[in-house]
This record gives structure tokens, sequence and C-alpha cells, in this order.
């Protein structure tokens, strides 16, 4: 588990770098496209730096707010406040993460943050009404063990990062398209125009499989780690048979975001009853799978 997290630090590290590179180079092909000259690199390089140092420091406020999410307070949700207060001893981290709620029926939860000291909980009303008592603390308990690992820090910063990229990638095309071209003297790299157009094309693809294979990875950690914390298998086992079994899909799921959550908020196959096998492009693994793997730890 120590390993784990250690590479999940190293890992972001090197992912914002490679954002670094990946940003500056489109950001370079395109102010090269549309005539900016010389000064193309030094945008670049100024808004590369600007929106990583946003990604990083900002994630939680951007996934919060893209789902929607408000404050638990205490009062109107005192069993959710009360499972985490007791998870806290077990887990052994000192800060306490703050607990937001998403109006949606589908229950489902996630958790976000640069660190466990800047972190979040969030869950939605569906989970809180559909769960008993034993089951929601597995699903907080996985949260949890999510802020514990660091897996938190990763999947914010790929999240907004992999987001940004795909936005950056559809406007940067519209306006090629609907714009005009180079038809000046001025002359930037070749190399890097063309390393440039290639990153604009590949990254979000590279950048989306490269967040599915994260996800999946970690999925399978934080239900160990929560079952170690609740000392609970059945639990969580019975928790996410329910989340699997729901039919509703959750108003506020975006691509962007949907790895994050502790089930898919995709409910592609509901109406039609069939299990989807998890694939390269599953957000998730299996729910047989994960099941699976909390028995054997018994």
């Amino acid at each position: 588990m120590y390993e784990d997290i250690r590479n999940n630090k190293i890992k972001t590290g090197l992912i914002i770098c490679l954002f670094l590179v990946v940003i500056t180079l489109i950001v370079y092909y395109v102010c090269m496209a549309f005539d900016l000259g010389s000064i193309s690199i030094v945008i670049a390089m100024v808004f590369s730096i600007a929106t990583s140092w946003a990604s990083y420091y900002y994630s939680d406020r951007i996934v919060l707010s893209v789902n929607r999410a408000h404050p638990a307070d205490q009062e109107q949700y005192n069993k959710l406040n009360n499972i985490l207060d007791g998870l806290m001893v077990s887990s052994g981290l000192e800060h306490r993460p703050k607990l937001y709620v998403v109006d949606d029926p589908q229950p489902n939860a996630f958790a976000t943050g640069r660190n466990p000291q800047n972190s979040v909980i969030c869950v939605t009303t569906g989970l809180l009404e559909k769960m008993d008592y034993y089951e929601l603390e597995g699903v907080v308990a996985h949260e949890l063990s999510h802020i514990k690992n660091y897996d938190i820090r990763l999947s914010a910063v790929v999240s907004v990062m992999v987001g940004f990229i795909v936005m950056l990638a559809d406007f940067v095309s519209r306006a090629l398209f609907w714009g005009r071209g180079r038809d000046s003297d001025e002359k930037g790299n070749p190399i890097l125009m063309l390393i440039g157009l290639i990153c604009l094309i590949l990254a979000p693809i590279f950048g989306t499989l490269m967040q599915l294979a994260l996800s999946r990875r970690r999925e399978f950690l934080a239900d160990a780690s929560a079952v170690e914390l609740t000392r609970n298998p059945d639990g969580l086992i019975s928790a996410l048979q329910k989340l699997d079994s729901d039919p509703n899909e959750l108003k506020s799921a975006n691509n962007a975001t949907a790895y994050m959550y502790i089930v898919s908020p995709f409910k592609a196959n509901a109406k039609d009853g069939k299990k989807k096998k998890s694939s390269l492009f599953s957000t998730h693994p299996s729910i047989e799978d994960r099941i699976e793997a909390i028995r054997n730890l018994k």
C-alpha cells in the first residue's frame, strides 16, 4: 500500500510535467497557425504553466462545481457525519475530509482534493436513502481510502487536465475550421509545429486511456483498504451490488469525471438488463471482479 501511495505521488508529478509539455506544444502550434509570430512560444509557456497551476490547486472546486455539490452539514446529515468520524479513528488520518452532497436519486460517491489536508468526500442523496448503515460505511470507507492512498490528487489532476485538453482540442479545431490559415511570411519551428499538431489530435485519446487505466487499478486497492478500515467485507459487497443494480443515471455525469465515482454513473445497459464486462474503455472494473477480489480477502 505504501508503495502505491509513493507511486501515486510520482505519477502526479510526471503527469503535470507531461501536461506542461503537451499544452505548450499545442498552444505554440495554435499561435503560429494564427500568425502570432515569435511571441508564440512565450504565450504557450505562460498559458501551460497557468493552467497546470490552476488544475493542481483548484481541481477539487472545479469537480464539485461540475457536479453541483453542496456541503453536508452536521444537523441535516448526522448519520453520514457520524460514520466518517468513526472511520477517521481507524484510518489514522489527521485531517478530516469535508463532506458534500449531490442531489440525485442515483446512489454514488466520489472523493477529490489535492491531498488529505484538502480533501472532500461527496455522496449523492440516492446513496443516503438506499444504503443501510453498514453499506454506507463501506462506501465512505472506500472513498476515505482513496484519500489515504493519495488517489484523489492523481485523479483530480488527471480529470481536470484531460477535460481541459479535450475542450482545447475542440475549440482549436473549430477555430481553425472557421478561421483562416497561416498566410504571412512569419515561420515558426516546423518540428515543434508538427509535434504540436500531433499532440492536438492524439492527446484527448491518450489522456482518456490513461484516465481509464488509472481508475481501474485504484478501485481494487480502495476496496481492499475499505475492508481493512471497517473489518466488514459484507457491508461493502452489499453496497456494490445495490450500486450496480440501481437503474438511475446521474444527471450531472460527464466523461471527464465519471471515473472518479465508486461505480460508473452511466447506466448504458440498464434497460436490457445485460451486464457489461470490463474492457480497455471501461472506467471501472466489473462489479463481479471487485466482489470476487473482496471475498478473496476473507
